[in-house]
C-alpha cells in the first residue's frame, strides 16, 4: 500500500506506477534515509511527541534494517521509493509503532534531508580523491624539476619550460576544484528537516537537537525554500564539470604528448589498449574515454538547471529528476579522477625527447628580444630585430643556436658574444625566475605552495569541516 492511498478509490495503474517510481535509483539513499529517520525518531521521543519507549523501538528497528541491507540479508524492492521501503519494512518488523515515525515530517523535507546527507558525503569523497590527484601531480612535478620541455601557445612551440611547472599548472587547477567543493560543503550543510511538506509543523519539534545529531552546521530558515532547494545538486554538478574540464585538458595533452609525433611521454602498457586489426597500435583509450565522459557531465548540468528553471514554489515532482543525473555525475567523477591518478603515477617521461623538442621552433627567440631590451633597445624594436633573425634562420636552414655571432651583429650591432649563451634551452627556462616562472627555483617555490595548500585542505578535513566518509 502507498503511503498516500487513503484518499483514493482505486489503486495506481501498473504503467503509471512504473513511471512514477524512483526506488530503482533512489535506493542509494538508504543509509542517509535511515540516519535521518533515527535522528528524527530520537527528537520525537525527547520532545514527548511520541513516548521515549516508542522512539527507542523505532530506532532499534531502523538500525536493524540498515544492518540487514548492508549485509545483503534484506533486498531493497517492492516500494515506490526508498522512504516508503524503509517505513514499510519498519512497520512489518515492529508493528503500528513504526507508523509513528512520520509524525511531524513529510517526504518533502525527508528527501531534501537525505539528499543533503548523501551529497555531503559525496563531496568528502570528491575532496579525498582530488587530494590524491594533486599529490600525484606534485610528485611528478618534483621529479620534473630537473627536466626541460616545450611550452606551447596555439599548439605551437613557444618557450622552453620546466617540466615540473607543467604538472603544477594542473595541480593549481585541481586545487581550485578542491576549494570549490570545500566551500560548497560548508554552504550546503544546512538542515531542511522540520520544514515538513512546505509550511513547517504544528508539533513542538526541536530542530536544533536534530541538527546536532545529523551534524549540520545550520537550520533552514524558510520552509518553502528548504523543501524545494536543489541548488546544492546543481552546484555539485557544476564543480564536477570543472574537474572534468581540467581532466579533459590533461587528457588532450596526454594523447598528444604520447603520440609518435611528440613522444614526450609513454603510457604504460597496463593503462593502454590495442587494435583488433593493427598489431602495432597502442591506443590512449583511457584518456579518450575521460575526455568523452566530460560531455556526459556537462549534459547533466544542463539537465538539472533546466529542471529547476521553471518550478513554482514549493515542492514539485520534477525534483525527482535530481537524482539520476547526480548519481551518474558522482560515479563518472570518481571513476575518472581515480583512473587518471593511477595513470599519471605510472606514466614514463621521455626526458631526452622533451629536451630536444624544447629547442626546436626558435623557442628561445623571446630571450633574444629580452637580451636587446636589457641593453636599452625598446622592446618593440627588439621584437622586430629578433623577427628578422628568425626569418634569416628559416631562409638559411639555421637555428638560433647555430647562427654565427657575426650574423647576429650584422642585424644589430648591440649583440655581443654573450648572446650565444642565452639562446640555449636550459638557460632560457632558468632565466625566468619571476614568481610562477619556469626556473627551477620558481617551480620549486610553486611546488612548496601547492603542497602547503593541499595540506591545509587536509587539516580542515581532519578537523571536521570535510570529514572523509
Amino acid at each position: 500500500m502507498k503511503l498516500w492511498e487513503g484518499r483514493f478509490t482505486a489503486p495506481m495503474s501498473a504503467d503509471a506506477d512504473t513511471f512514477n517510481e524512483s526506488l530503482s535509483f533512489d535506493k542509494k539513499l538508504y543509509r542517509a534515509d535511515v540516519t535521518a529517520s533515527v535522528a528524527h525518531a530520537e527528537m520525537l521521543g525527547k520532545q514527548n511527541i511520541i513516548s521515549p519507549e516508542e522512539a527507542q523501538t523505532i530506532c532499534e528497528g531502523l538500525k536493524g534494517i540498515l544492518a540487514d541491507i548492508e549485509s545483503g540479508a534484506l533486498e531493497i524492492q517492492g516500494a515506490e521509493d526508498i522512504h516508503s521501503f524503509v517505513e514499510g519494512e519498519l512497520v512489518s518488523r515492529i508493528g503500528d509503532t513504526g507508523k509513528k515515525l512520520h509524525t511531524a515530517r513529510s517526504r518533502n523535507d525527508q528527501v531534501a534531508t537525505d539528499m543533503r546527507l548523501y551529497v555531503r558525503d559525496s563531496i568528502d569523497r570528491a575532496i579525498f580523491l582530488l587530494k590524491e590527484l594533486v599529490e600525484t601531480l606534485s610528485d611528478r612535478a618534483h621529479e620534473g624539476l630537473r627536466y626541460v620541455m616545450p611550452g606551447f601557445t596555439h599548439l605551437r612551440k613557444a618557450q622552453p619550460i620546466n617540466c615540473g611547472q607543467y604538472f603544477l599548472a594542473y595541480a593549481e587547477m585541481f586545487l581550485r576544484d578542491l576549494d570549490r567543493f570545500s566551500a560548497q560543503r560548508e554552504r550546503m550543510n544546512v538542515m531542511p528537516l522540520g520544514s515538513a511538506a512546505l509550511a513547517g509543523t504544528s508539533y513542538p519539534i526541536d530542530r536544533e537537537y536534530t541538527r546536532t545529531l545529523l551534524k549540520f552546521s545550520d537550520i533552514s530558515q524558510n520552509s518553502l525554500d528548504a523543501v524545494s532547494d536543489r541548488d546544492f545538486i546543481a552546484e555539485y554538478i557544476f564543480s564536477a564539470s570543472l574537474v572534468m574540464t581540467h581532466l579533459s585538458r590533461l587528457c588532450e595533452d596526454t594523447i598528444l604528448y604520447t603520440s609518435e609525433e611528440f613522444g614526450y611521454w609513454t603510457i604504460p602498457d597496463e593503462y593502454s589498449t590495442g587494435s583488433s586489426i593493427m598489431p602495432q597500435k597502442k591506443n590512449p583509450d583511457l584518456p579518450e574515454l575521460v575526455r568523452g565522459k566530460t560531455g556526459r557531465v556537462y549534459g547533466h548540468l544542463t539537465g538539472i538547471l533546466t529542471v529547476l528553471k521553471g518550478l513554482p514554489l514549493a515542492y514539485n515532482k520534477d525534483l525527482q529528476e535530481d537524482k539520476e543525473c547526480f548519481f551518474d555525475t558522482e560515479a563518472t567523477l570518481f571513476s575518472c579522477v581515480s583512473i587518471y591518478t593511477a595513470l599519471i603515477k605510472k606514466m614514463q617521461l621521455n626526458v631526452n625527447v622533451m629536451f630536444e623538442a624544447a629547442g626546436e621552433g626558435y623557442s628561445t627567440a623571446t630571450d633574444v628580444a629580452d637580451y636587446l631590451a636589457k641593453k636599452g633597445v625598446p622592446f618593440r624594436d627588439a621584437h622586430a630585430i629578433t623577427g628578422k633573425i628568425v626569418r634569416y634562420c628559416i631562409e638559411h636552414k639555421l637555428t638560433l643556436q647555430t647562427l654565427p655571432l657575426k650574423v647576429f651583429q650584422e642585424i644589430s650591432p648591440v649583440f655581443e658574444k654573450d648572446v650565444l649563451s642565452i639562446v640555449t634551452v636550459r638557460l632560457s627556462a632558468e632565466g625566468r625566475n619571476s614568481v610562477g616562472g619556469s626556473s627551477q627555483e620558481a617551480t620549486r617555490k610553486n611546488l612548496y605552495s601547492v603542497r602547503r595548500r593541499r595540506a591545509r585542505t587536509v587539516v580542515q578535513h581532519r578537523h571536521g569541516k570535510n570529514h572523509h566518509p
